[in-house]
């Protein structure tokens, strides 16, 4: 599994340091998800994002979603 863990990791460190991913990490207690914060506006790029992330092609992550979030506060 570490070594699912270092592409997924090498994945979001390169989509951040592109300035398309804000923020990510798993939630705790349980453990049991993720959530990944885009900053495009263009859900295409979060898609494939999550299709081509290892733990989704290796059956490790079974389900994920992409879903538009409003900002109301922050962001800038």
């Amino acid at each position: 599994m570490s070594t699912f863990r270092d592409v997924h990791l090498k994945r979001v460190r390169d989509a951040h340091e592109r300035g398309e991913l804000l923020m990510a990490g798993a939630f705790a207690d349980p453990v049991d998800g993720a959530a990944l914060v885009f900053t495009t506006g263009d859900r295409s790029v979060a898609e494939n994002f999550a299709q081509e992330d290892p733990y989704v092609k290796d059956g490790l992550v079974t389900a994920w979603r992409v879903r538009q979030w409003n900002v109301v506060i922050g962001g800038e």
